[in-house]
């Protein structure tokens, strides 16, 4: 590492724009290689100022346009905007590849660098340059606001759970997991019972969109809905076996349906793969997004952190998630047709599964 300061002596003297030798710049793009020579996209190095913005999504609020992204190759995409958000005002929709902040291109950006660069004071604005997922291309002023992070709601896309004859559903309970975050048991938890207590026969999970969050809070959602037997595998570096197991006593008997789609991620497919694999849930919608990684934060002197790659998840018949993901019960893929309509057939299909199993129920 003693070359890296020769080489940056060299730089200092000899470059030929002087300017360009920015020490701060260089050290971090120092760091960065190191990560980009792992060929992990889960390890990487924060920023003091971006690992305190990272920080504030799994226990509070912040200031921003109000949606979440990750990198797909070299570009940012747009996971889900919140409901009711800047972003969604402003006419961001989910699969947006974002290839121009503030006239910046971000082609290349890490997801970190991405959210620095959106995020702002409230009543500022941001402009970006997007791809929709039909190939136009529109530069958009979002003007920012205080962004509540919700991680459990009960309000379904179009704000009334229909099934594909659009009647309004009565008799299931829906519930959307955005993020698993520091109060996501407890919220879980009171809204299954409220639910309960109004007469629902059946719940809709629904973790489109969800990238993961805290590893302690995923694992306890999961033991929610479980009696026994394994949640997940952790194999370190190695070979070494963690197991997280399911405590007797369940929150809830009712049947459950996991709606799951591409950009679902990390714990969220932890959680289904938990679920499906003990017969708990049936899972619907497309192949999960494939991160099955431990990553730990590690702390840094100055202030900013690492992410590391530490293990691998194994879902509970130990199948592998990293790569490849969580195969749906039931596939389910959206036409031109339903996008243009705003059908959400992927709930639709869960509403049909959730009723079959009530109408085929044994009763007493």
């Amino acid at each position: 590492f003693g070359v890296l300061a020769e080489i940056y002596g060299i730089l200092e003297q000899d470059f030929v724009e002087p300017d360009r030798v920015d020490s701060e710049l260089l050290y971090e793009g120092a760091i960065n290689g190191l990560f980009d020579s792992l060929n992990d996209p889960h390890s990487t190095y924060i920023d003091p100022t971006t690992y305190a913005i990272s920080r504030s999504d799994l226990s509070g609020t912040f200031q921003g346009i109000g949606a979440t992204v990750s990198r797909q190759g070299d570009e940012i995409v747009i996971v889900q905007p919140f409901t009711d958000s800047p972003a969604e005002k402003a006419g961001v929709r989910p699969g947006d590849a974002i290839l121009e902040v503030n006239g910046e291109s971000a082609i290349g950006w890490t997801t970190d660098k991405a959210v620095l660069q959106i995020r702002g004071p409230r009543g500022t604005t941001v402009t970006l340059t997007l791809r929709h997922s039909d190939g136009s291309v529109e530069t958009i002023d979002i003007v920012r606001d205080r962004i509540k992070v919700d991680s459990v709601g009960r309000i379904p896309p179009g704000g009334v759970l229909r099934d594909a004859d659009g009647a309004e559903v009565e008799d299931l309970g829906y519930i959307r997991i955005a993020q698993f975050t520091e109060r996501t048991p407890d919220e879980l938890r009171d809204l299954i019972k409220g639910m309960e207590s109004d007469g629902a026969r059946g719940i809709i999970i629904d973790l489109r969109g969800n990238p993961g969050g805290l590893l302690a809070e995923t694992l306890q959602i999961a033991d929610f809905f479980l009696d026994a037997g394994l949640i997940v595998v952790q194999v370190d570096r190695a070979g070494n076996e963690t197991i997280a197991e399911a405590h007797p006593g369940q929150i809830t008997q009712l049947p459950i349906v996991i709606v799951q789609d591409e950009q679902s991620a990390s714990g969220s497919e932890l959680l289904a793969a938990a679920l499906q694999e003990h017969g708990r849930a049936t899972v619907v919608g497309t192949r999960s997004f494939g991160k099955g990684t431990v990553n730990a934060v590690r702390e840094l002197s100055d202030g900013g952190a690492i992410y590391v790659s530490i293990a691998r998840y194994l879902s509970p018949n130990r199948n592998q998630i990293e790569g490849i993901g969580v195969v749906p019960d039931v596939s389910v893929e959206l036409t031109p047709e339903d996008i243009e309509e705003r059908r959400d057939v992927f709930i639709h299909r869960a509403v049909d599964i959730l009723h079959g199993q009530l109408v085929d129920a044994p009763t007493g």
